[in-house]
């Protein structure tokens, strides 16, 4: 990959920049520039599109999703020490990469995207789920990216893909699920890193579905979703109480055994149960 465009490998780059990874921004940077190019081939045909990427870092990934073709990088970096080797891979890449400096959670970027847009990134692991629970929320659906192609802890990977049963099904899985296709496409172990995180790490890509999978009001299921794994042990009838103390007989009458537990209870019950709340 570093002969392909020409910069020098990451190693280089970081030690010529003294970019040590900081904890308190959740970084651990992936320095292999194949396994940078894995995952910007796992989001798919990139010519043509824009793609938003949060936390760049040294730009391992950004050099793969430029060289794989993106049509323009919207890369937001918190950390100003990340800016100057960014600014190298623009000037490799005229006109293809743009690079804002800021917080994700803080950012619309909207106004620097061309339709159509995917998102890939290596999310920095303290703000990773929550940005993800923005993106399968917008207030319109089908939302304004195509797919989302995002590197999580592994267990926060297991969540996404979780089915009904399991101790990682839960909100992230029916969130997830209700409007997009999931898949784990990609493990990465911590030796993978600078420097290794204590655990495994993996690649999940998301694809936008045109419609939910079962209709419902979106605000109304995430707050009964929430309700029901909030207090994940405790059967619907206590769990749900607080969202009608009639509870148990509206479960009886959608089929939904009052004394099961939210991880029993598949995205079509949820649906169910959220379309008749209004």
């Amino acid at each position: 990959m570093s002969q392909i465009d020409g910069l020098p490998p990451l190693r280089d780059v970081i030690a010529q920049h003294d970019l040590q990874a900081k904890k308190a921004l959740g970084q651990n940077f992936l320095l292999d520039l194949n396994l940078t190019a894995r995952i910007a081939r796992a989001a798919g045909d990139l010519k043509g599109s824009d793609i938003l990427e949060v936390g760049p870092g040294p730009g391992g990934l950004t050099r793969g999703l430029l060289a794989e073709g993106a049509r323009r990088v919207l890369a937001i970096e918190k950390d100003p020490r990340c800016l100057p080797a960014l600014a190298e891979i623009a000037a490799a890449y005229p006109g293809r990469l743009e690079v804002i400096e800021g917080d994700a959670l803080q950012i619309d970027p909207l106004a620097h995207l061309t339709l159509p847009i995917k998102i890939c990134a290596n999310l920095p692991y303290n703000v990773g789920t929550e940005l993800l629970v923005r993106w399968l929320t917008p207030a319109q659906w089908p939302p304004v990216w195509s797919s989302l192609t995002l590197m999580f802890q592994k267990e926060v990977a297991e969540r996404i893909v979780a089915k009904p049963g399991s101790k990682a099904y839960g909100r992230l899985a029916l969130l997830a699920q209700w409007r997009c296709e999931a898949r784990i496409v990609l493990t990465l172990p911590p030796s993978a890193f600078t420097p290794p995180p204590k655990i495994d790490s993996a690649v999940v890509h998301l694809t936008a579905l045109p419609e939910p999978r079962f209709p419902a009001p979106a605000k109304t299921l995430e707050r009964v979703v929430a309700a029901g794994f909030n207090q994940r042990r405790k059967m619907l009838r206590s769990a749900l109480k607080g969202l009608d103390p009639q509870i148990e007989a509206r479960l009886t009458r959608l089929g939904i055994a009052p004394t099961a537990r939210a991880e029993e209870i598949g995205l079509e019950q949820f649906c169910a149960l959220a379309r008749d709340f209004g």
